[in-house]
């Protein structure tokens, strides 16, 4: 009896201990981050027979695991991808939003500024110094253009650095895991035993895992298969495939994600890396990035190239006919890498109207150039260049290209940052018109010409400035004599009806009498003539932008509220997910989490227990001591 008393005293003893070091470790870990709880199960020993029956012979503890459940585990992890993608998200089209809607930043303060200097022109063009402030307000509006685009320039060139260090983040969080999975094995296969806190280490570093980029996890006995976009492998049991970078084939500036091979790195499809910091950069620069710059580049373009058609129609003070008054970029054309072809492609404008804020992929499939809008996937295709394609027209510039070759066109990319200043003197500003109009002397009818107006688009007609006369033959009839008009006679006279001849467009009202004559040709004085500059003035008014839809102004105020919106759904969005997430946290935290007040109780429970087995043992021994006595 002494002896059993003794065996099951230890036994107890030594659960005792055990529980009381599983207590200690929790209260250790109770701040430590993935760390979950660890529990000891106890059983009992295998009875002994006896002739009174089964009698216990103590306990023994059968494992040490973790309060762990992969379903909240799973939650949560769902819940720091989704959570790191919005707030990455969030935090950089938040910037952008700032930006644009900059009272003093944005566009347009500067816009406005520079059309009330276009007016001021128009009221007293013979001013030399409102000329030069237009050309000052000009300049401003120019520099705000480029300022903007500089400002996404950074953006973009940030998400580039901030990828290329995230995918060396996965990296090292990948090894890590594959090194995990090695010890694990190892640890578990020679004591049969859960190694609950290599196993913590581990789902808390794909727990950091998915807070860079959205992974899914698949247990394969003891070890951890990650994989992340469309099922490529980051982790395979102790063997990590290592991610890198590469430039885009299409965008040379562009950074993209790829699987490093023996043969290279190979590209992950963009769009399948989502969730983490990673996917919500990858997302914030297709989703947002580019869409504003092309947007803001198309205001730039369609501005700077209807100005300068405008201007084009018009007449500066040294008699000159205006030319452009804006640089502008025009549309990039890059080849991709990979093209076996030598095709090389050019672009121009053909429609400023007409232009959107999508890039384009051509794609030559041996007989047809595929168009392919990448805003919402619209295809057309030409057997031969040139094609024109919304506004923009495409030639093939030299070379010769190869079935599947591909080509991206980007229209607008460059617009705010290629749009400039292209004069820089006053007088060059054409705010007069080329042509004036003249009512005949020795007129006897009540008759009267407008001033006339040059037509677009320029380049104005050669013989625009030629000197044209219209001599009425009777009340109803006309002939028309100058260079360039093919003197026609006896055309029929409507009051106020278009007359157009040589680039220009006037009419002539009221009643003339036959013999009546009315004179167009060049502006010789047009020194205080305003009139092409109240057209300039008026283009601010005028839908130019997304096929007669937009003016200037309401195009950037499109963007501005796309992009408010964008940002306000985005911060919608992240509350939402932190609340999940934080849910998600609780439930886990109350079955793994470490509750100090219920480890105070159960360092009591065992220090009790180790106690009593303590006791169990001094009555084993002393009995054992008194049956010495009796015997000796």
């Amino acid at each position: 009896m002494a002896g059993s008393l003794f065996g099951i005293g230890l036994t107890g003893l030594q659960a005792a201990q055990l529980g009381l070091a599983t207590t200690s470790h929790n209260i250790a870990n109770a701040s430590t981050e993935g760390y979950s709880r660890q529990l000891l199960v106890q059983g009992t020993q295998v009875p002994q027979l006896t002739g009174s029956g089964y009698v216990g012979q103590g306990t023994t503890v059968d494992t040490i695991k973790r309060a762990f459940s992969g379903f909240l585990q799973t939650q949560v992890v769902t819940g720091e991808a989704q959570v790191a993608s919005e707030s990455s998200f969030n935090g950089m089209i938040t910037q952008i939003d700032n930006l644009l809607a900059d009272e003093n930043a944005g566009l347009t303060p500067a816009l406005q500024a520079f059309f009330s200097s276009i007016d001021d022109v128009a009221n007293d063009p013979g001013t030399v110094t409102t000329r030069q402030a237009m050309l000052g307000a000009a300049d401003g509006l120019v520099s705000r253009f480029q300022v903007l685009d500089q400002q996404l320039q950074q953006l973009s060139a940030g998400a580039n650095q901030q990828i290329a260090s995230q995918v060396a983040q996965v990296n090292s969080i990948a090894q890590s895991i594959a090194g995990l999975n090695d010890r694990i094995q190892l640890a578990e296969g020679a004591a049969q035993q859960p190694a609950n806190d290599l196993r913590d280490q581990r789902d808390q570093l794909v727990v950091e895992l998915n807070r860079i980029i959205g992974a899914t996890v698949v247990q394969q006995g003891d070890s951890y298969t990650v994989l992340i976009g469309n099922g490529v492998p980051v982790v395979i049991g102790n063997q990590a495939n290592a991610l890198g970078t590469l430039d885009s084939p299409l965008d040379p500036g562009r950074t993209l994600v790829g699987v490093v091979t023996a043969g290279g790195t190979v590209q992950v499809q963009e769009s399948s890396l989502q969730g983490g910091s990673l996917g919500g950069l990858l997302a914030f620069r297709s989703q947002a990035l580019d869409p504003v710059e092309n947007q803001l580049g198309r205001v730039a373009t369609v501005l700077a190239g209807t100005f300068n058609d405008q201007h084009a129609l018009g007449q500066d003070l040294n008699g000159a006919a205006g030319g452009a008054f804006f640089d502008l970029a025009p549309p990039s054309v890059n080849s991709s890498s990979l093209n076996a072809g030598t095709a090389q492609l050019a672009a121009s404008f053909s429609d400023y109207g007409a232009l959107t804020a999508s890039d384009y992929r051509i794609s030559y499939d041996g007989a047809n150039y595929v168009f392919t809008r990448l805003t919402d996937g619209a295809q057309q295709s030409f057997a031969a260049l040139p094609a024109t394609v919304d506004g923009v027209t495409v030639t093939l510039a030299s070379g010769a290209p190869a079935a599947g070759d591909q080509f991206l066109l980007r229209p607008t990319v460059d617009g705010a940052s290629g749009i400039s200043l292209a004069i820089n003197d006053p007088a060059r500003v054409a705010a007069a018109a080329p042509i004036r109009t003249s009512v005949g002397a020795a007129n006897t009818g009540t008759g009267s010409i407008s001033a006339g107006s040059v037509n677009a688009p320029p380049p104005p007609d050669p013989n625009l400035t030629q000197t044209v006369t219209i001599t009425f033959t009777s009340a109803t009839t006309f002939d028309v004599t100058g260079a360039g008009t093919g003197n026609p006679t006896g055309v029929a006279y409507t009051p106020g009806a278009d007359v157009t001849y040589n680039g220009w467009t006037v009419q002539v009202s009221g009643a003339p009498a036959a013999g009546d004559t009315f004179t167009v040709q060049a502006n010789a004085n047009g020194v205080s003539d305003g009139r092409n500059a109240l057209l300039l003035a008026g283009l601010r008014t005028q839908n130019t932008i997304g096929n007669g839809t937009a003016t200037y102004e309401s195009a950037y105020g499109q963007l501005v509220s796309r992009v408010g919106d964008e940002t306000r759904q985005s911060d919608t969005r992240n509350s939402a997910q932190q609340t999940f997430l934080d849910q998600a946290r609780t439930q886990r935290d109350s079955l793994s989490g470490v509750n100090l007040d219920e480890e105070a109780a159960n360092l009591i429970r065992y220090q009790q227990a180790y106690q009593a087995s303590a006791r169990a043992i001094q009555v084993g021994s002393q009995l054992f001591q008194d049956l010495l006595d009796i015997l000796g």
